[in-house]
């Protein structure tokens, strides 16, 4: 199976990995996430060659992850997160949290902290219903509304 077809697969995992599957994409999300919008600012920060950068802004823009408009201030123009785009923070979150856990052996190399009261940032998985944190082990998939009866016979 070729890469772009994951994002036929009746799966909600699997889907979004077609955009966001690539490592530069989402270094691009975290940049943008910490106030980087401009082009050549992306490009110096990452050191990524312009065609590459271009190509998954551009990708960023066509799924509404991110918009380019004219710049508030100034002749350039801009790329900012959309609401679509904004979503996306729990899961680099998620990612940080891992991150920290087992391949900072000295510590969190970043502190994400709440600018209320200054507690640590983390990502939670619950219990929509009751509340309760919950791992995979209290996970139980079931079918939903999006899994047609074709979609079953293809998976």
């Amino acid at each position: 199976m070729r890469y772009e077809e994951l994002s036929e697969e009746p799966c909600s995992i699997t889907r979004p990995l077609v955009i966001l599957g690539d490592r530069w994409t989402l270094v691009i999300l975290k940049h943008s996430f910490a106030g980087i919008r401009r082009f050549n600012t992306f490009q110096s920060a990452l050191g990524i060659s312009r065609s590459r950068l271009q190509d998954r802004l551009d990708r960023l823009i066509e799924h509404g992850i991110l918009v380019k408009q004219k710049a508030e201030v100034g002749a350039h123009e801009e790329y900012r997160l959309t609401p679509k785009g904004h979503d996306i923070y729990p899961i680099l979150m998620a990612i940080r949290d891992w991150g920290d856990t087992y391949m900072a052996p000295a510590g969190p190399p970043v502190e994400y902290r709440h600018r209320g009261c200054a507690g640590e940032a983390h990502v939670k998985l619950e219990c929509d219903s009751c509340g309760s944190e919950l791992t995979a082990r209290d996970i139980a998939p079931e079918l939903g509304p999006g899994l047609t009866g074709e979609s079953v016979a293809a998976g």
